[in-house]
């Protein structure tokens, strides 16, 4: 009855510290919404701004401005990171008294910047109030590669923690079945999988070492690295617990790095000028809409996100 009652305290706790890494890549990601708070006309509005967008179709952004007196509303964009000018989308008004627009569809990994410009009795306010939020596109993944991807990568953490905690409280010849098939399904998830979902979600099996510099799939083919020889003592039936635990330290370590942070970027300098946006410049580029309320866009847009709106 004790080891069961051990192994379930193990599995629980394997459970909370794979949940834990995983919530903490989630927010810090930057495909996530971009959350943040800003003052309208002395009335705290919250926002939650999309940075990614998949599968056919524009990116809607919506905002609601919790009884700010809003008159209007437009999105200000323009594709990323390029000196184009700002361009204009009217947002139109939902019957629950949200404020939504549509980005154009952009080729996968194609980037825009944009913000939400408000009109109130007082002038303007642009959400977020400091740096423009960037957005990237994707093409859609079947959910048969999707969430076999995800499993994978998630079962594969949870035995790796799992396998660690039963070496570490019982002894070194335990766990030896939940590291080699935590291998295998990290190896699935990450160098099988994984280049499936980056071929339909931008068009490139891999684009990681030695073919580029893609962050997301660096760290995974490092992080599997990293574990491998733990996986081969246990093969050998040679496991030690400080080689385990180094490597089990080093490849969570290395998932915590933010999920698609300097991932795959398109180029637009490779596209032909027709490809360009057709939408009418916005009055910060254009020369209209007159004072430096109208401005704003352009003068304080950016090509980062600020750090204190960084949570995902």
């Amino acid at each position: 009855m004790r080891n069961v009652l051990v192994s379930v305290f193990l599995w629980i706790l394997a459970l909370a510290i794979t949940l834990g890494l995983a919530g903490y890549q989630r927010r810090t990601g930057p495909s996530y919404p971009l959350r943040g708070e800003a003052a309208v006309d002395g009335v705290t509005v919250s926002y939650a701004l999309p940075r990614s967008h998949g599968g056919d179709g524009g990116l809607e952004v919506r905002i609601d401005p919790a009884g700010a007196p809003v008159r209007s509303a437009r999105i200000v964009w323009r594709r990323y990171p390029t000196e184009e000018p700002w361009r204009d989308i009217p947002m139109a008004r939902a019957g629950d008294g949200s404020w939504y627009g549509t980005i154009p569809h952009q080729p996968p990994a194609g980037k825009v910047e944009y913000r939400i410009v408000l009109e109130t009795p007082q002038g303007h306010a642009a959400l977020p109030p400091g740096e423009s939020v960037v957005a990237r596109f994707r093409g859609g993944v079947p959910a048969w590669i999707l969430v076999p991807h995800i499993l994978c990568m998630f079962l594969g953490m949870l035995l790796a923690t799992r396998g660690l905690l039963e070496v570490l409280f019982r002894g070194r010849d335990r766990g030896r079945w939940m590291v080699l098939w935590a291998t295998a399904l990290l190896v699935l998830g990450g160098l099988v999988l994984g280049p499936l979902v980056q071929l339909h979600a931008f068009g490139a099996l891999w684009t990681g070492w030695p073919f580029g510099g893609d962050l997301t799939d660096n760290k995974t083919l490092f992080a599997i690295l990293c574990w491998l020889p733990a996986a081969v003592a246990a093969w050998r039936r040679r496991q030690h617990p400080l080689l385990l635990a180094a490597g089990w330290a080093v490849m969570m370590a290395v998932f915590l790095i933010p999920h698609s942070m300097r991932g795959s970027e398109l180029d637009w300098s490779q596209l032909p000028e027709a490809s360009a946006p057709a939408a009418e410049p916005s009055g910060a580029s254009a020369g209209g809409g007159g004072g430096p309320a109208a401005r704003l866009p352009a003068e304080r847009g950016s090509v980062r996100i600020a750090a204190s709106e960084a949570g995902g």
